[in-house]
């Protein structure tokens, strides 16, 4: 009798946790990446750049590659809150559609 509630138990708490909202999931994930490009340009632009030797003042030259794939984003203020909006899109998409992948898969399993 123990074992077959346990079993009972076990399986209820198995189907309750698995699940999750992936419209949550997303949100979170794009407020994660969108901030993380927010913050990281502008300590750059706070521990300031170096000259090269034409004479070009560089921040994060590193970043700056993100610009080939966030149209408009530089590593400036203005930039950071570009790189906000576009890691945000980017977060928000990934994070629903592996939610949505984790839940079917959830949904296969049981």
């Amino acid at each position: 009798m123990a074992d077959i509630r346990k079993s009972a138990d076990e399986e209820k708490l198995f189907s309750g946790v698995l699940r999750f909202n992936s419209k949550i999931w997303g949100l979170v994930s794009g407020l994660i990446l969108g901030s993380t490009i927010f913050i990281v340009t502008n300590f750059l632009l706070i521990k300031g750049g170096y000259i090269n030797a034409e004479g070009d003042y560089i921040v994060g030259p590193h970043l700056q590659l993100l610009s080939q794939f966030f149209i408009g984003y530089k590593v400036s203020f203005w930039g950071s809150i570009i790189g906000f909006f576009y890691g945000f899109a980017l977060g928000t998409l990934g994070g629903t559609i592996f939610g949505l992948i984790y839940n079917k898969i959830v949904d296969f399993r049981n």
